[in-house]
Formats: structure tokens, C-alpha cells, sequence
């Protein structure tokens, strides 16, 4: 959904829609192609799976009705390419999977974990959250500004780049929250303070079994939001067993060129054939 939106705003931002003859928009969908297929001309996988949000309602909604309450509806321009985008993916024979309830992250979460014991797993994404599901066999791969501009976030260069490990990415959102999806943390501790604490005592659990031993204001903001602290860190956590599978034997990376190129000319994406051989 990331790419979708991103897809669509990087190609609308001069204000003009690109469209079919039929008036149906397609600007979204095209800059999503531009940033999948670039991304897997560069890291040449053998599958490929694409999950997607399925409505605002969430168990995280559920527990906190502000959560991602900041966001304001969609373009209107953008609403009929949610299930364009999806026949489009389809063609190219990736799986499209979601489940109500849950988010995207949530998916990919579980399948991640599914998959890596047995293979590498990398996950293209704009959204740093999803640090917290690297591991050995788990890279996550941060699309920065710019097409072709990748951060490949591994153990090492998580820690070389941000002095903490997966699972200590979900205590930081504890403590500061993420104004992005419009949970709080603890109001005045930042990144900076956040990161210091936990590399000092590693964990949430920790930082409280040592509240007297922090400076007399951090100990007072902290004292003061223990619920709201318990709260984010539960919002930041990707869950790892959301209802979905997905057989690796299902998403094997196997493009049919005709099928492809017809649902190009269905949209008539004449600009994007040369990405497809």
C-alpha cells in the first residue's frame, strides 16, 4: 500500500492525473509498477509476494480508537486503483494477500517468519517499523527518496546505523510512539533519550526496574504515562500469527510476458513495456 500511495503522489504531485481513454486513473498503479519492478530488476528474487491493508478497522483500532486517526481519507482519484493495483500484481502471477482485521505489516510479519528458517526473506517497504522482523535470515529493505535508492538493513547495519536490535525497535516506538500512526509513547522522551535508555538497560522491562536510577525527569514522564507506554509498544508490535499463508510453491517469481503485456495495453501503459523485456 506504501508503494501504491507513494506511486500515486510522485506521479500527481504537478496536479495532473494520468488516465486511460476511458477516464479510468491509472497514475498510482503505474508508479507502483515503476517501484516493483525496479526493485525486482535489482534484487532479483526467486518469489514474490505482495500484501495489502484490507480497511482502516484494525485489533489495534480496536485498542486505541486514535490510531492512524490523523490520516484523512484517500484522494478520490486514488479510490478505484486499491483493486486496479491488485489485478495488476495478479497478472504478473504475485499473490495478493490480506486479511481483515489485520494490516499489511502484519501479514508480511507472519509470512516472514514463516519463510526464513528456510530461505532468505527480504521485505521492500517505506516503513520503518518493520526493522523489528530482521534476523539472520531476514533483510528489510527501506526504500529512501528517489527511484533505485535502497537501504538494506541487515543485524549488522541495523546496529552499525541505529545501535539497536530488531527487538529493541519495538521498545523505542514504546517509548516515543509514532506520530505517523498517531499513538503517543511517552510524551517528552525523544529518539535520542529513547536510544540512550536502551542501550543501557535494554528493554522496557528494564528501563522500569530501574526508574530510580534515571534523572528525576525522565523517571517522572515515564511514571506518568506506564500505560500509554505499555499501550504503544502493543500497537508497534508486528504480530507474527496473523491468519494467512501463503506456499512458497505459489509465488515463484514466474512472469508470463503475453499476460502481462496485455494487461498493459488494457491500461495502456505503452511507457512501462520496456521494463518487462
Amino acid at each position: 500500500m506504501a508503494l501504491l500511495f507513494r506511486g500515486y503522489y510522485a506521479t500527481s504531485s504537478g496536479g495532473y492525473i494520468m488516465r486511460t481513454s476511458a477516464g479510468t486513473p491509472v497514475n498510482g498503479v503505474y508508479g507502483f509498477l515503476k517501484y516493483l519492478l525496479d526493485a525486482i530488476q535489482t534484487f532479483k528474487p526467486t518469489h514474490v509476494v505482495c500484501c495489502w491493508d484490507m480497511g482502516s478497522k484494525t485489533f489495534r483500532t480496536e485498542k486505541f480508537d486514535s490510531y492512524k486517526a490523523n490520516r484523512g481519507p484517500a484522494p478520490e482519484e486514488l479510490l478505484p486503483q486499491f483493486d486496479l493495483v491488485k489485478e495488476v500484481t495478479a497478472s504478473f502471477n504475485i499473490p495478493n494477500v490480506g486479511v481483515v482485521g489485520y494490516e499489511a505489516d502484519d501479514c508480511i510479519g507472519t509470512l516472514a517468519s514463516t519463510y526464513s528458517p528456510s530461505t532468505k526473506v527480504q521485505i521492500l517497504t517505506g516503513d520503518h517499523d518493520m526493522l523489528q522482523l530482521v534476523n539472520e535470515n531476514t533483510e528489510v529493505i527501506i526504500m529512501k527518496k528517489g527511484q533505485s535508492n535502497y537501504m538494506v538493513y541487515t543485524l549488522e547495519t541495523l546496529m552499525e546505523e541505529k545501535s539497536l536490535t530488531p527487538a529493541q525497535i519495538i521498545d523505542l516506538k514504546g517509548l516515543t510512539g509514532d506520530t505517523a500512526d498517531n499513538y503517543p509513547g511517552v510524551k517528552g522522551i525523544g529518539e535520542k533519550t529513547a536510544t540512550k535508555l536502551l542501550m543501557e538497560y535494554q528493554d522496557i522491562a528494564g528501563i522500569l526496574e530501574n526508574l530510580a536510577a534515571l534523572p528525576k525527569g525522565v523517571r517522572a514522564k515515564i511514571e506518568a504515562e506506564i500505560d500509554m507506554l505499555h499501550l504503544s509498544r502493543d500497537l508497534a508490535t508486528i504480530r507474527l500469527d496473523a491468519p494467512v499463508a501463503c506456499a512458497l510453491e505459489e509465488c515463484g517469481w514466474s512472469m508470463e510476458r503475453e499476460k502481462v503485456i496485455s494487461k498493459f495495453e488494457e491500461l495502456e501503459f505503452k511507457g512501462l513495456m520496456r521494463l518487462i523485456g
